[in-house]
């Protein structure tokens, strides 16, 4: 099911866009079909509709304020770890990502398995993948949450995005224990404490998934092989690095300009912005969004995860599959390099919500201690193998301040409609706007709705 047509189907959205039609009624937007667009933001929805809109005859420019493409994937190739390459942003492409997938067909990239197995660490204690379980309760409801999903009404959806996933687990009356494996686990995905996170979104996002939950393949070569592809697509000339947006003005009659820092200035039809709220908030707007858009866009919180990638000169958890779960500072462990060549690997730790502050504030020194010493219930004593550790904070970064959109508690059924609302001549993507927020398939998804609104 998409979502995000239900919450058009709902009253409260279909509300929001009635006002909306109400407010710019007397204004006058060109007809048919644009000339010219312009984009701002070079991460894959922003990529994705300027190919698009190229594919199509349509002159198109994208603005970027980073000096690199890609946005929120970001591969890299740490030292020491061989020509590897590993993800310090997006990570994982879902079997059920038919946009992505295709898209990587036609650019002639491959994708290989990237699922894996999941040992934990608990209370102290290790035990290695397919011998650890949550209680035969919450296994039998997980076997079945699908078919229990699909019996919820409309009405109970709106309902259930009224509180939060623990409380809904709480609520089915699961154990401490449940909760806990529960609470570690989930936030891995949600990048926030499940206490916080929207029942709705998390049910949703669990029953409709695949049954890795999209955690299924990788582009080989990294992620952002894709960017780079989709990049000589729409031609790098047409592309403009390290320009960052100060004002966007739209006239009734004449469309859009979007000036730039050192007085840079681009005019079309027609525009997409596909940044996170954050940067999207930088931009002085004429004439200004709407009142309420804004206050959309200031609750909606992104999830504060850090990714901290060990280098080690030998693979010494052995299964390429490897990952793990503990209640430990360093929260969850995964093999980075899996499939890679080399005698070489990188274990990254994913660490999200409060404990991610806590960590990123520490010392490099510090940091590796935390981390090696959540390995020893596992493998003992590891650092003989430390090659280096590095650290990306997606809480810290300068364009999104979060490394994805993180919805509350009530606010799937009201501040989603609100935020995908065109203004004028802007129409609006990106990943949080999308059916699964932090999915590179949401954010092309996004993208592709916002040509066809255009070209609609």
């Amino acid at each position: 099911m998409n979502r995000r047509k239900f919450i058009i189907g709902t009253t409260i959205a279909g509300t929001r866009v009635l006002n909306n039609q109400t407010a710019f009624a007397n204004a006058i937007i060109p007809k048919g079909r644009p000339a010219s667009v312009l984009v701002i933001g070079a991460g894959f929805s922003g990529l994705t509709a300027a190919y698009l809109l190229k594919k199509q005859g349509i002159d198109v420019k994208v603005i970027e304020a980073r000096g690199r493409i890609g946005g929120r994937v970001f591969s890299m190739k740490p030292e020491g770890a061989g020509g590897q390459t590993i993800e310090l942003g997006a990570e994982w492409v879902g079997n059920s990502h038919t946009s992505l997938i295709a898209m990587c067909k036609e650019f002639g990239l491959e994708l290989f398995n990237n699922q894996f197995e999941t040992h934990l660490t608990f209370e102290g204690a290790y035990t290695p993948a397919g011998k650890w379980e949550l209680s035969k309760e919450l296994e039998d409801f997980w076997m079945k949450k699908a078919a229990v999903w699909s019996t919820y009404s409309d009405s109970a959806k709106q309902k259930l995005d009224k509180i939060d996933w623990w409380r809904w687990l709480s609520n089915q009356g699961f154990s401490e224990r449940d909760l806990l494996l529960r609470e570690l686990m989930d936030s891995t995905d949600f990048g926030e404490s499940i206490r916080h996170t929207s029942g709705y979104a998390a049910f949703a996002e669990y029953a409709e998934s695949s049954e890795k939950n999209e955690m299924d393949l990788k582009i080989r070569g990294g992620n952002a092989m894709l960017a780079e592809k989709l990049a000589d697509a729409i031609g790098r000339e047409n592309i403009f690095l390290n320009t960052k947006v100060l004002e966007v003005a739209q006239s009734k009659k004449t469309g859009v300009t979007v000036t730039c820092e050192k007085a840079k200035a681009f005019t079309a039809d027609k525009l997409i912005c596909t940044v996170p709220t954050y940067s999207l908030m930088k931009i002085n707007w004429n004439p200004a969004l709407p009142q309420d858009q804004i206050d959309a866009m200031n609750s909606l919180q992104y999830a504060r995860i850090a990714k901290f990638p060990f280098v080690f000169k030998e693979r010494f958890w052995k299964e390429e599959n490897f990952d793990m779960i503990t209640d430990t500072p360093a929260h969850y462990f995964y093999h980075a390099t899996k499939n890679q060549p080399g005698n070489t690997g990188v274990l990254i730790s994913y660490i999200t919500g409060d404990k991610v502050d806590a960590m990123a504030s520490m010392t490099k020194e510090q940091r590796q201690a935390v981390i090696l010493e959540a390995l020893k219930p596992a493998f003992g004593d590891v650092r003989k193998y430390m090659i280096d550790n590095l650290m990306y904070y997606w809480g810290t970064d300068p364009y999104s301040k979060g490394a994805y959109a993180f919805y509350g508690k009530g606010q799937w059924f009201g501040v989603m409609p609100t935020l995908r609302e065109s203004h004028m001549h802007v129409h609006f993507a990106g990943e949080h706007l999308a059916d699964w927020q932090g999915f590179m398939e949401g954010a092309i998804n996004s993208g592709e709705d916002a040509v066809a609104e255009i070209l609609g």
